[in-house]
């Protein structure tokens, strides 16, 4: 697929790029190219390959939910401003 610079124009404007006059036939160049190597990719045989999230096969360690309150409350507290028992106090914003 080869691409002019009316497409580039077009394409820049979609994409909201600026792209002067004297390079835009550079960038076509550079767009024809990439869509050639797409092209080469559709020929590629690939039949009976699964297709893959990752190259990787590997997952995540599962841990049991638990629900619990951390224990650390002495911890989050530490630096509150103000607090009151085990809960922060923030100043009143609704009247």
């Amino acid at each position: 697929m080869s691409i002019d610079q009316k497409t580039v124009a077009k394409i820049a404007n979609l994409a909201r790029l600026k792209i002067p006059a004297e390079e835009q036939a550079h960038v076509a160049g550079e767009l024809s190219n990439i869509m050639q190597w797409v092209e080469q990719l559709n020929e590629v045989n690939v039949e009976g390959v699964e297709p893959l999230a990752s190259v990787n096969d590997a997952s995540l360690r599962m841990r049991k939910d638990v629900v619990n309150d951390g224990g650390c409350a002495e911890d989050i507290l530490a630096n509150a401003p103000a607090r009151t028992a085990d809960f922060f106090t923030v100043p009143k914003v609704v009247e």
